[in-house]
């Protein structure tokens, strides 16, 4: 199942990031050409960690749900749809669908710099770029409200197991469902709450990163809104892959859920935006507010590699 997943699905966390997001535009044979440069860039991934071996180079390379049906309209993944657009006063989660999303990691920003301008050079006629962001790694792995990122990730295997499409869907084993959320934090607010008051918040400390015993977290804690369960009691877990991006303009957090299964992360944001049965939602979306949010399929590099 998993010998031919995409390596920046499961790469533990990296240093440097760029995202690149590309719609189609109307140019004759563009699909074509979008094809023929997926199915390459597998390889030319390869040719530039061959250039560059201390970069730990990754690439994710993902397909928008809308778009899916115009590069493969005889075969689609089972569970692809689009972005859940939610809404509950302060709290919202937009849908703004991309039909191309390019993750390009590593531990040097040149490294990821090569490898988006191949893939701009080649797409450029056939796709237009709808947005460029510089994730990095904050202090020790921390997002911009202080507080260590992807504490709940799975480790080893798990991870494996958590991200990738497995018997379930063979056409598409090895694939996984990633959603994609830019959020703008409000650090000036966020930084006038007390230490305490942001940790009750969070459901977790701060400085050393305990998370609180299940009695003591809030229901409007971020760790309870996003800790679900399924029937059986066994937890709901995805894979986060986000990065904060910051600059003289904005800051904030480049939220990536990756999964075999798009439910998970769907039933999450709704626990965040929505709240329980009695509406308790979650205390951090007052502080941060998600201005895009999509939907895509990564396919393995064997599908990518088909299409050429």
């Amino acid at each position: 199942m998993t010998q031919n997943y995409q390596s920046g699905v499961i790469a533990e966390a990296s240093g440097d990031a760029l995202f690149l997001l590309y719609n189609r535009n109307h140019r004759p044979d563009n699909d074509q050409r979008i094809k023929a440069l997926l199915a390459a860039l597998p390889d030319r991934l390869e040719t530039v960690r061959a250039r560059l071996p201390e970069s730990a180079l990754h690439l994710t390379i993902a397909v928008g749900s809308a778009y899916w049906d115009r590069l493969s309209p005889q075969a689609r993944p089972a569970l692809l749809r689009p972005f859940p657009a939610l809404e509950n006063g302060v709290r919202v989660a937009p849908s703004t669908p991309v039909d191309l999303m390019f993750i390009i990691r590593g531990e040097q920003h040149d490294a990821c710099f090569e490898l988006a301008r191949e893939i701009t050079r080649e797409i450029e006629s056939a796709a237009d770029l709808v947005d460029e962001i510089h994730g990095f790694r904050y202090l020790d792995a921390r997002d911009m409200t202080g507080f260590v990122d992807g504490t709940e990730n799975p480790q080893g295997d798990d991870r494996l197991e958590v991200a990738l499409v497995g018997e379930e869907d063979p056409a598409f084993a090895g694939g996984s469902y990633i959603h994609l959320q830019r959020y703008e934090h409000d650090l000036e607010a966020w930084n006038r709450l007390p230490v305490k008051e942001q940790e009750d918040a969070y459901g977790r400390t701060k400085a050393d990163n305990i998370e609180y015993p299940g009695a003591e977290k809030s229901p409007h804690a971020h760790t309870k809104r996003t800790s679900l369960k399924r029937p059986d009691g066994t937890s709901m877990e995805i894979l986060r892959q986000s990065m904060p991006y910051g600059d003289a303009r904005r800051k904030g957090l480049m939220f990536v859920s990756c999964c075999r299964t798009p439910e998970h992360f769907e039933l999450m944001l709704k626990s965040m935006v929505e709240g329980d049965e009695q509406g308790r939602a979650d205390r951090i979306l007052e502080f941060t507010r998600a201005v895009t949010g999509a939907a895509f399929f990564a396919p393995s590099t064997e599908w990518l590699k088909r299409l050429g």
